[in-house]
C-alpha cells in the first residue's frame, strides 16, 4: 500500500535532494580545485618541463595549421637561435651547419682545401662588374700557393660554375672537401689575362703564426689559437735561439682568440711555474686552475714586450693578462677588447651551439670581461679629424691609389714617395698615412711581409723599449691587473666623496 505524499513530506525529500546535490557538487569542485593546485604545484616544481612541452606543441601546431607548408628544419633553427639569443650573451649562439663547419676547421687546426684566403662581395660591385671571388692571399706551401695564384687574382669559375652567382658558403663548399680530389678554377688576372688552373686538394693547416727577426729581436705574431699554435710558436722560438736573440716581441693585435689550452701552452713558453689562468663557473666542481710548467723555453732573463689592441680578445687576453700579472712582459698598444668568458661548443648533428660556461680570471684573480686589459704603455695610431675623414673618403672613392699601383706594379720606393706627395697636395692628408695606404694596396698583389716597421708605430715603440737596455727598471714600475683595479675603485670612491 502506497503511502500518501503530504506537502511536508515532499518538502523534506526535496531538501534532501538539494543537500545531496550540493554535497556532490562541492566534492566535484573540491577535486577540481585540488587537481588545479596539483597542476600548479607541478608547474612550479618543473617549469622547464612545462615550457618544453609548450614549445613542442607550438612546433606541431605550426606544422599542421600554418597557411603554407613549413620546413621543420627552418622552425628548428629559428627556435634554437631565438632560445640562445634570449640569453643576451653576444658570445653564445646557435651554429648552423656552415658556421659549425668553419668553427671545426679553426678549432681542429686543419681542413681539406686548396689553401687560399678569399673574399667575395655580397652583390654586384658599384661599377657594375660581377661579384667574383677575389684572392686575398694564398697560404704559403699549399696547393693554391704552388699553383702560382697571386693576391688580387679573381676566381671567376669553380668546376665550370661562375662564382658571380654563388654565395660565400657555396664557394667554400666547392673549394673545401676531400684531400686528393681535383678542383678546376678559371683565374682572371688584371683586365685581360684569363687562364685555367687545376688544383688537387690537400690537408690545409690553419695559419696561426708569423715570425721573423728584427735585428737581434725575435718577432712572433699569433693570428689565432688552434691546436697547432704552440708547436708553431715553439718553432719560432727555436729559430730565435739559433740566431742569438736578445729580446722577444709577442704580437697579439687583432687576435680574436681560440682554444683555452692553446693560450695556456703559449704562456708556458715564457713563464716558469705558477698560475696562468683560472676558470670559474656556476658549478663549483667544474672550476679549474691552469699552471705553467717549471721550465720555459724562453729564459726569464730575455726581455719581452707584448703588443695588444682593441682587437685582442679572449685567449689573447688570457696570455697578455698572465704575462702582465706574473711580471714577465711589458704591454704596449691600446686597451684590449674585454672578453673574459669561456665558451664550449656542443654539436647537434651537423649543426651545433656555442655557450658560455665559465669566466676566466688572471693570476691576480681579476676578470676583465667588458673591461679589457690596459697596456703598460699606451701607443695609438693617429686619429682622423672630420676633415681628414672627408678627404680620405673622397680619395677612396676616386680610386686613385689602386689605379696607380696597378699601373706601376714595379714602382720603386722613391716613385711611391713622389706619388704620395702628389696625393698629399691634392687631398691634404698626412703623407705618412698616404704612404701606408699605398703600401697596403701594393701588398694586395704580393705576399705581405711579416711586419712593417716603417709605418707601425706600436711595433716601433716595442723595438725601442727592448733596445734601450733598461728593461728591468721599467718592469719594476709595472702593476698587476688587481692593483690597477683596486686603484680605480679607490679613485672612484674618492671622486664620489668629494
Amino acid at each position: 500500500m502506497n503511502e500518501e505524499k503530504t506537502p511536508s513530506t515532499r518538502k523534506l525529500r526535496l531538501s534532501l535532494v538539494w543537500l545531496v546535490s550540493t554535497i556532490i557538487l562541492s566534492l566535484i569542485f573540491t577535486l577540481a580545485a585540488a587537481k588545479g593546485v596539483q597542476a600548479q604545484t607541478a608547474r612550479q616544481q618543473d617549469p622547464a618541463g612545462q615550457y618544453s612541452a609548450i614549445i613542442r606543441n607550438v612546433f606541431d601546431f605550426i606544422q599542421r595549421h600554418y597557411v603554407e607548408e613549413v620546413d621543420p628544419k627552418v622552425l628548428y633553427e629559428g627556435a634554437m637561435a631565438g632560445m640562445i639569443n634570449s640569453l643576451g650573451d653576444p658570445h653564445s649562439s646557435f651554429l648552423p651547419e656552415s658556421e659549425m663547419s668553419d668553427l671545426n676547421d679553426t678549432t681542429q687546426g686543419s681542413f681539406g682545401g686548396v689553401g687560399l684566403y678569399i673574399s667575395k662581395p655580397v652583390s654586384a660591385k658599384p661599377d657594375g662588374k660581377p661579384a667574383y671571388v677575389e684572392v686575398a692571399s694564398p697560404i704559403e706551401d699549399t696547393p693554391g700557393w704552388r699553383s702560382g695564384i697571386n693576391p688580387g687574382d679573381l676566381i671567376i669559375a669553380i668546376n665550370g660554375e661562375s662564382t658571380d652567382v654563388l654565395s660565400m658558403d657555396e664557394v667554400l663548399g666547392k673549394l673545401r672537401g676531400t684531400p686528393g680530389e681535383e678542383v678546376k678554377l678559371i683565374i682572371r688576372r688584371g683586365e685581360r689575362l684569363e687562364f685555367p688552373v687545376t688544383i688537387v686538394r690537400a690537408v690545409i693547416e690553419v695559419p696561426t703564426t708569423k715570425y721573423a727577426m728584427i735585428d737581434n729581436i725575435g718577432y712572433l705574431k699569433l693570428l689565432t689559437f688552434t691546436p697547432m699554435t704552440v708547436e708553431r710558436a715553439r718553432d719560432a722560438v727555436n729559430e730565435f735561439q739559433a740566431k742569438g736573440y736578445k729580446g722577444v716581441i709577442l704580437d697579439l693585435r687583432n687576435n680574436y682568440g681560440g682554444l683555452l689550452n692553446s693560450a695556456v701552452g703559449i704562456t708556458n713558453l715564457f713563464v716558469e711555474g705558477g698560475v696562468v689562468v683560472s676558470t670559474k663557473s656556476r658549478i663549483s666542481t667544474e672550476n679549474q686552475v691552469f699552471y705553467a710548467r717549471n721550465k720555459a723555453p724562453v729564459a726569464p732573463e730575455i726581455p719581452m714586450v707584448v703588443l695588444i689592441n682593441r682587437g685582442s680578445a679572449s685567449a689573447s687576453e688570457i696570455v697578455a693578462g698572465a704575462l702582465k700579472d706574473r711580471g714577465r712582459a711589458w704591454l704596449v698598444g691600446e686597451k684590449s677588447f674585454g672578453k673574459g668568458s669561456v665558451q664550449q661548443v656542443y654539436p647537434l648533428d651537423r649543426a651545433g651551439f656555442k655557450i658560455t660556461t665559465a669566466r676566466y680570471y688572471t693570476p691576480s684573480d681579476v676578470n676583465i670581461d667588458k673591461i679589457g686589459i690596459p697596456p703598460d704603455q699606451e701607443v695609438l695610431f693617429p686619429e682622423f679629424s672630420e676633415g681628414d675623414m672627408e678627404e680620405l673618403n673622397k680619395l677612396i672613392n676616386d680610386n686613385k691609389i689602386p689605379e696607380w699601383v696597378a699601373a706601376n706594379s714595379k714602382a720603386t720606393t722613391a716613385e711611391a714617395d713622389a706619388f704620395a706627395r702628389r696625393i698629399n697636395s691634392e687631398y691634404h692628408l698626412d703623407t705618412t698615412l698616404v704612404k701606408r695606404l699605398i703600401r697596403n694596396e701594393q701588398n694586395r698583389t704580393v705576399i705581405a711581409p711579416v711586419y712593417d716597421l716603417e709605418y707601425d708605430v706600436q711595433l716601433q715603440e716595442a723595438v725601442k723599449i727592448l733596445k734601450q737596455g733598461n728593461f728591468k727598471a721599467l718592469m719594476q714600475t709595472a702593476k698587476t691587473l688587481k692593483a690597477l683595479q683596486d686603484e680605480a675603485e679607490r679613485d672612484e670612491e674618492s671622486a664620489k666623496a668629494s
